[in-house]
Formats: C-alpha cells, structure tokens, sequence
C-alpha cells in the first residue's frame, strides 16, 4: 500500500521579478495536519513564498505540489480558486458591511442553507464568538476581527490554510494569546496550515516546523528547540534568540576553553576551523545564551552589570567581564542588582555552539 503524499510539497521552486530573484531553489514538504513556519527578516523571499503556494503567482522554475497533485510548474497554474486554499491576511480583510456570521459564510458558495447555517454557528463558537455573530467589524477589537478572518478562511474546509503576518497589527501580549488560540483552533479542525512571520515569538506558539528564511532559501527547516540550541549556521544562530559570541580555543572534539572556563560537549567540525587536523588551537567563535550564564553568588568568577531589563519574572542582565566582553544572563527577577555592582556567576552550557570567527 503507498504512502500518502504530504500535503504540500515544494521543489526547487524559483521566483524572480526581472533580474532580481526573490526565492532560489527552496524546498519543503509538509504533512497533513502539521503547521509550518517561514520565519525570516523582511526582504528575505517568506511572502513571495506564500504567494506561490497560494496561486497568485506564477513559479519561474520548480514545482508546487499539493496533496499530490501538480498546481505551479513550469507549464502548470492552476487558479487559486481551484486550490482549496484559504487564506489569512495581515489586514483581516473583512467586508465592513456585513456582519461576523455574514463574513465567516461569504465563501460557502453552493452550500445548503441548513449547512451553511450550521458551519457558521460552529465555527464562531469554535473561535470564541459567541453571542457576537450579528456584529459588524468595527464592532470588535482586532484579536476579534482576526478571529473573523481565521474562521472565514476555515469556513469551506480548506486542504491547507495560509497565515500571511496575521498578528502585526496587534500589540505583543494579544499576539502571544491570540497565537496560542490559533493554534489550537487549527489543530482542532485538523487543518494542514502554513504560516509567514518575521517574529520568533508567533512562530514558536504555533509552528510545528519552522523554516529559517535568508536570501530567498531555508537555511534551516527543524523544531523551534533546534533552531535555538544547534542552529545551522551564524545566521540562524544571530536571528532565533539573543545571544553573545565568545571567542575559543578547541582542545579537542570535545572541549572548547572560553574566558568563563571550560565547555565540555560535541563541537560540531567547528574543531577542523584553522588547522589541518582537531587539536589545540583551533579558533571558533562560542555562543552563549542567557540561560548559558548562571547567577551563583558563590562563584568565583565576577561581571558587573552593565545593563538590565526587567521581564516581570526575570531580569535580562548585560555583563561585563574581565576582559571588557560582554555576555547577557537571565536572573530571577527577586535577584534585583543595581548598575555597576559585580556579581558572581558561572555557565551551565548544555549544548555548545561554535563557529569559525566571521571573515574566515
């Protein structure tokens, strides 16, 4: 018996605009009912992507597959009406004059009266409507209104479901809620969805997969706790988190001394930088993340506290170090140490992550 094919399947495409290429041979396959992520700064190709995907525009090389079956190729397009797609906008693009109900059944073309009505009535209980169906959008906050859009875009049951930046328009604590909500929302209709952002944050709480976008290709496709502890390459390692380089010296393959001490772990090839065989000299570039450094009274080793932001629960430090560096630590926020106060701390380095210095 074959296998299913994923859902959505990318090959090779290309998109161009003149002789500016936009997206250079990317690659993806997606499962049914998972949720994927292109995660990349602006320019870097993610929404060209999407708009690929979803048939408002032509591939100039490669091909777009869905459930199997060939929609964008070189002598393929198939139109966006005819992909089972839905959509959701950055704008919400609802229609101002109809109201929440009218809104979430405008694409039920074709559909009994009776079903359509009970669609609509699931679904905007199922985004957490309830008792606002005869509301018109300007009626509603804008969480409210991209739950609108959301269930308009599930209303006719979509194979695969595109999140174009939908919570850019919000402020950061509705977007970490709301995107929470969405995902849940998506994994309960067991909808296959891809999703475009620039912001980590949305891409964690509701991406199964994440695609690290740079340049017009995936620079990295992994789970979101991949991405932060055995990023690919400095790029990824520089975008997903915050972090600090401390320069090293390779003892052998499995041990990297830094200014804090030394690191015990899997250096991946980064040993064979600089010289012609592992062994001691070798020169990486050693990431620390703020879960990296501990705060330990105890501790011999000492930083003064340059910067601090307060987060509520933790306070985000930056330090100094002997030698003028800096590291970042995230501290207890009961730990409340003022600017110019040293302070005792230590590493708990559980995956270390090196790279050759940049320029070599």
């Amino acid at each position: 018996m074959n296998a299913q094919p994923p859902l959505l399947e990318l090959d090779a495409l290309h998109q161009a605009y003149g002789d500016r290429a936009v997206v250079r041979g990317l690659s993806l396959r997606l499962e049914r009912g998972a949720i994927g992520c292109l995660l990349g700064p602006s320019g870097c190709g993610k929404t060209t992507v999407l708009r690929c995907i979803a048939g408002f525009e032509p591939v100039s090389a490669g091909e777009i597959r869905l459930n199997g079956r060939l929609v964008s190729g070189a002598d393929t397009m198939v139109p966006p009406e005819a992909r089972r797609i839905g959509m959701v906008f950055q704008d919400y693009a609802l229609f101002p004059h109809l109201s929440v109900a009218e809104n979430i059944g405008f694409g039920l073309h074709g559909v009994a009266r009776s079903e359509r009505a009970r669609r609509v009535a699931e679904l905007v209980e199922g985004v957490g409507l309830g008792g606002h169906g005869h509301k018109h959008p300007h009626e509603l906050s804008g969480g409210q209104q991209q739950r609108v859009a959301l269930a308009r875009a599930l209303a006719p049951q979509p194979e695969l479901l595109l999140l174009d930046e939908p919570f850019s328009n919000l402020d950061v604590e509705m977007r970490e809620r709301l995107g929470q909500e969405v995902r849940e929302i998506i994994k309960r209709t067991r909808t296959t969805a891809v999703l475009v952002t620039h912001d980590q944050h949305e891409a964690f709480a509701i991406a199964d997969e994440i695609g690290i976008m740079h340049e017009g290709r995936i620079v990295q496709w992994d789970l979101a706790y991949n991405l932060y502890h055995r990023p690919a390459n400095r790029f990824i390692a520089d975008f997903v988190g915050q972090g600090v380089f401390l320069p090293g010296s390779v003892r052998n393959p499995h041990e990297v001394e830094i200014e804090l001490g030394l690191l015990k772990g899997e250096i991946p090839h980064q040993c064979e930088v600089g010289c012609n065989a592992c062994g001691k000299g070798c020169h990486v570039e050693v990431l620390l993340r703020p879960d990296d450094v501990v705060h330990d009274d105890a501790a011999p080793q000492k930083a003064e506290v340059l910067q601090k932001a307060f987060r509520g629960a933790e306070i985000l430090y930056t330090l100094k170090l002997e030698s003028g560096r800096k590291v970042l630590a995230l501290v207890p926020s009961h730990h409340n140490h003022a600017l110019g106060e040293r302070i005792g701390i230590r590493l708990d380095v559980d995956h270390v992550v090196a790279f050759a210095p940049e320029g070599r």
